[in-house]
């Protein structure tokens, strides 16, 4: 009997995670990717002999993984290494006003005891019991929901959760709502920066992105090899269940036949019919055209105003001096309100960056080998990477103002060598987003409910990636992945035309 034929157009982890639980069940799968590896966002560059992680850093969420795993028969841990760290990252402020977030809560407990006092100690347990409500009322309704909805998430308890609306915190800002917890202000620009982990100024996105803070609690890994290595994996495993992964495809248009998906066309001009299409790229560049004129409908462009943050990044080669780097690091700029307005209000550079330095060669203790390391060095920027041309002269500036900034807070790094990623290199990157890398920002309350589902207007087309619910970051795309899967599944089931089939080593994934 043929087999249900679906196309994923993009390997990104929401492309990879789809393909691969398709390929498990016994569909006939295709990934397409114009790059000449997978990740997408999740990439690695090459300086020299070394591989630098270049795109998201840190890993939590882990059980998305192992859930995907553990529903085609295998097991997560058997296909990468994962080290937990027990620092979570290290925070400075200046040479001297240090503070580290611990996997164990009483850990940092203590620590901000000493850093800041027994009532902001206090508050920081205040805060753990928040957060984790918080998480735990949104994770089945929200989280693992293939469409965002109140209502839904309301109805899920009924009455029960409509009075469970307040304590998730959606109509206050993420600023304010720190400042019932801790007094001191750092505390606040620390907790606050978990809104950049959606793409979102924390004075502009509600507190119910706290439950960030929460999801980094429960554990931080490292994966040897970095995270490309994850991508690597993916596909691997994917191609092992079956499905093609071509590189070097560029998609021009998704095929439309009968009202509904029916396959590509690929830039060379080859066809490749299918079932079902899943679309793993921006919904900017489907609302853009990127795709075709017929599919435009199935999503809405994110307007310019409601983009998320882009990035500055350096890809650096170098030996360290001075200050005590752990794998992950923030430098606090200033004036943290200041260094949003400049790029929310002003599309502009931050004058004054906050840094983040992922030092990749460091292990749990901090210690890493003599000699050069790698590093990946960032700071937000305005996603106008399709408007503004950044020339030699602003990016000196910004590495001027950027790694100066360390040297003040106690970092030298001298590079060997490095390579730079504008919003503008972004955008090319990734098209129609100006350099966004978070898709649409998380800015009010309704901003969470406004990014698109599983499934689209056109029958047999679906979305996933970070642009689309529930959001940015590697878990969450995982989960618009796995979601885009189910939808399709669910979708031909319906229509009568799944039959599952055993895969390859014996192994019925039903």
């Amino acid at each position: 009997m043929p087999r249900d034929r679906v196309v994923v157009i993009g390997s990104g982890i929401a492309g990879l995670v789809s393909a691969f639980a398709l390929a498990a069940r016994g569909l006939d799968v295709t990934v397409l990717e114009r790059a000449a590896t997978p990740g997408g966002k999740m990439r690695d560059i090459a300086i020299g002999a070394s591989r630098i992680d270049s795109g998201p850093t840190v890993f939590t969420m882990r059980w998305v993984l192992d859930e995907l795993f553990a529903a085609a028969g295998r097991n997560f841990a058997d296909h990468v290494r994962l080290r937990p760290l027990d620092v979570l990252a290290r925070h400075a402020w200046d040479q001297h006003a240090q503070l580290d977030l611990f996997a164990d809560q009483e850990r940092t407990v203590d620590a901000i005891g000493d850093f800041a006092g027994a009532q902001e100690a206090d508050g920081y347990r205040a805060f753990c019991r928040d957060t984790k409500r918080i998480y735990d009322i949104l994770e089945k309704p929200f989280l693992r929901a293939s469409q965002p909805s109140m209502g839904r998430l309301i109805g899920a308890d009924g009455i029960r959760g409509l009075m469970r609306l307040p304590q998730i915190k959606p109509f206050s800002s993420m600023w304010s709502s720190l400042g019932r917890y801790f007094a001191d202000p750092r505390l606040r620009q620390l907790f606050g920066r978990y809104a950049t982990y959606c793409g979102s100024s924390p004075y502009l996105a509600p507190a119910t992105l706290m439950l960030v803070a929460h999801v980094e609690r429960e554990g931080v890994w490292s994966i040897d090899g970095g995270m490309h290595a994850l991508a690597k994996t993916l596909a691997d495993c994917t191609s092992a269940f079956g499905a093609a992964i071509r590189y070097g495809e560029d998609v021009s248009e998704v095929l439309i036949s009968g009202g509904r998906a029916s396959g590509v066309k690929l830039a060379s001009g080859e066809r490749i019919a299918a079932d079902a299409v899943i679309v793993n790229a921006d919904v900017g560049a489907v609302a853009d055209g990127a795709f075709g004129a017929p599919v435009r409908r199935a999503a809405t462009a994110i307007p310019l105003r409601a983009r998320s943050l882009s990035a500055m990044t350096w890809s650096v080669v170098a030996k360290p001096d001075g200050f005590p780097l752990h794998r992950h690091n923030v430098f606090f700029s200033n004036d943290y309100a200041a260094e949003f307005d400049d790029i929310f209000a002003h599309d502009q550079l931050p004058r004054e960056p906050t840094v983040y330095v992922c030092a990749q060669d460091r292990g749990g203790n901090g210690i890493a080998a003599t000699g050069p390391e790698r590093f990946l060095v960032l700071v937000n920027a305005p996603a106008n990477g399709d408007r503004h041309a950044y020339d030699a002269t602003e990016v000196a500036q910004c590495a001027q103002r950027t790694f100066g900034m360390l040297e003040r807070r106690g970092l030298r790094i001298q590079p060997q060598a490095m390579q730079v990623t504008t919003p503008a290199d972004f955008n090319r990157m990734f098209p129609a987003t100006g350099g966004a890398l978070y898709g649409r920002s998380s800015h009010g309350w309704t901003a969470s409910f406004q990014r698109p589902g599983a499934r689209t207007k056109i029958p047999g087309l679906y979305l996933a990636g970070g642009s689309t619910h529930p959001g940015p970051g590697v878990p969450m795309a995982a989960l618009s992945g796995r979601s885009a899967a189910a939808s399709l599944l669910a979708d031909l089931t319906s229509r009568g035309s799944f039959r599952e089939t055993a895969m390859r080593g014996g192994t019925s994934m039903r």
